[in-house]
């Protein structure tokens, strides 16, 4: 099912919740790659993986949406090495970020003991605190 409209917008009731609560850039950049990668591959879960690995190089998961980063580029290990690999997903937290970005990330969401975690400790508590504020989000 394509997620953009004829005018190129992202058809809201085609996007996953965290998009859908995201910038409309964000929400482009997914139906676009998703829509190129459905026509592609004629495969919806390879073409979810490909729009979602797109948006990760533009975009962080931050909380319950997805926000521009000041950089474009691969998030973590896995998006650097690219295609199918067996390396672990950072789930949208730009784990190539700077220890100063990630704690400044944490602040926002309120994670405790940030200032005594290493940066992969600080990586996985982002993880956990996105998730728990998209499953806060998709109870509302």
């Amino acid at each position: 099912m394509p997620k953009t409209n004829k005018d190129g917008s992202a058809k809201q009731s085609e996007l996953p919740s965290t998009i859908k609560r995201s910038s409309k850039k964000a929400q482009r950049t997914y139906a676009h790659t998703y829509d190129a990668a459905i026509e592609q591959y004629d495969d919806e879960e390879r073409a979810q993986r490909t729009a979602f690995a797109s948006l990760k190089h533009t975009h962080e998961k931050v909380g319950d949406k997805w926000v521009a980063k000041k950089e474009a580029g691969p998030s973590d290990e896995r998006a650097e090495k690219g295609g199918l690999n067996d390396l672990e997903s950072a789930g949208g937290v730009d784990a190539n970020a700077t220890k100063e970005h990630l704690l400044w990330r944490a602040r926002q969401l309120d994670v405790k003991g940030r200032s005594r975690m290493t940066k992969a400790e600080l990586v996985e508590a982002l993880q956990k605190a996105n998730d728990r504020a998209t499953r806060k989000a998709n109870e509302r």
